[in-house]
């Protein structure tokens, strides 16, 4: 799925890329093709391949197209969720005696599926810190056939050198995956930095809003893409019409919003780095961060995501949570409002009495658009 656009810059195409406006109508965006089979010219005849909506759908496509464009990629494989495409990047990649490495603080849902149910398939795996590139080495056996990278980490924030992680597992002949979900296409190109493939859950930056949910899989192999376009058919975990539409149209803002995103949230790091009540500040794109010079290396910006460490352990945690009034208390991130969440007991609930714990007394803050002012007094008083 080649671009010809991809000499062009970011939010062009974002806006452009994947579609061009309707020849007979003139429509600018893509139209929301709701039909689940396509009339052929003839048996076998397809009309510009369209056969079956679970196979391909045109509207699908352009999504497709445009974020194998926005990552720098040749091959787009979208589904209906962030979970689904991370299923079938390990159904596509893995068999029963394989292994791979995850990182100490990967998602609850990733850490979940892995580890409730591809154990059960004869997959083992070993963790590591994606911010030591030893640890990641001496994780991988003669099994690995995958290392897995978030970077920035959920709900920790921790940064992967891609380039670095990349030279390790290639030269153990193991194949690189990035979620690249917290920093968003617009803040970096996992691809281009040496990566195999890019997971994202198009649910969180991509899309926005908080109104659709889906994922995306890039890649540069033909192999890879082909196995994934198996699955995504044969197991038939594709994104229906209207969010695909949804998705496509909160992409083609996605740069604004990332720098409003970062904006604010670099704002809320320094109001929150000197209360009393905050024991630590966890953002990349702070100096003492441990990933810094990576983050800085390998991204735009920091990024719209922040993590504390509160004083007062658990309850400490909860209480701040349960007293924002601007910041809503939810699970997911990424949208244009701003939410909350106390980790232990929500997205990582999974991870308790593992390797990937969480601290109870971490929140996670998923920094919105709105007036910064406004965030940081909801912050105020909820700290009071």
């Amino acid at each position: 799925m080649t671009d010809q656009s991809s000499g062009q810059g970011f939010s062009t195409r974002a806006i452009h890329a994947g579609y061009e406006p309707d020849p007979q109508t003139g429509a600018v965006n893509v139209p929301i093709y709701a039909s689940s089979t396509f009339a052929q010219d003839g048996v076998g005849g397809m009309r510009d391949g369209f056969e079956y909506a679970r196979t391909g759908n045109p509207t699908r496509r352009a999504l497709e197209a445009n974020m194998a464009a926005l990552e720098g990629g040749t091959h787009g494989r979208a589904f209906s969720s962030g979970m689904a495409a991370t299923d079938a990047v390990l159904r596509s990649q893995l068999r029963p005696g394989d292994h791979l490495v995850i990182p100490n603080d990967a998602y609850g849902g990733t850490f979940r599926l892995i580890d409730k149910v591809f154990s059960q398939w004869g997959i083992t795996y070993s963790v590591a810190a994606v911010n030591d590139v030893d640890a990641v080495r001496a994780a991988i056996t003669p099994q690995t056939k995958l290392v897995w990278v978030e970077t920035p980490t959920n709900p920790l924030l921790n940064i992967g050198d891609i380039e670095a992680i990349a030279a390790v597992a290639h030269d153990a002949g193991t194949k690189l995956v990035v979620d690249n979900t917290f920093a968003s296409s617009y803040l970096q190109q996992p691809l281009a930095l040496g990566a195999d493939i890019v997971l994202h859950s198009t649910t969180k930056y991509l899309g926005g809003h908080s109104d659709v949910v889906g994922g995306v899989l890039v890649t540069n192999s033909q192999e890879v893409d082909e196995a994934v376009a198996f699955l995504q058919n044969g197991a038939g975990a594709v994104p229906g019409p209207f969010d695909v539409y949804l998705t496509l149209r909160g992409i083609k803002t996605l740069a604004v919003r990332m720098d409003r995103h970062s904006d604010n949230a670099e704002k809320i790091v320094e109001y929150l780095g000197s209360h009393a009540k905050i024991e630590k500040v966890l953002y990349p794109g702070l100096d003492g961060h441990p990933g810094h010079a990576a983050a800085a290396k390998q991204m735009k910006r920091y990024g719209g995501m922040v993590s504390v460490l509160v004083k007062g352990g658990r309850q400490g945690a909860q209480d701040l949570c349960a007293a924002t009034k601007v910041f809503t208390l939810a699970e997911s991130l990424g949208g244009i409002e701003s939410l909350i969440e106390h980790p232990a007991a929500m997205t990582h609930a999974s991870t308790a009495g593992s390797l990937l714990e969480v601290p109870d007394n971490l929140v996670r803050l998923s920094v919105g658009i709105e007036d910064v002012d406004d965030l940081i007094g909801d912050l105020d008083q909820a700290l009071s």
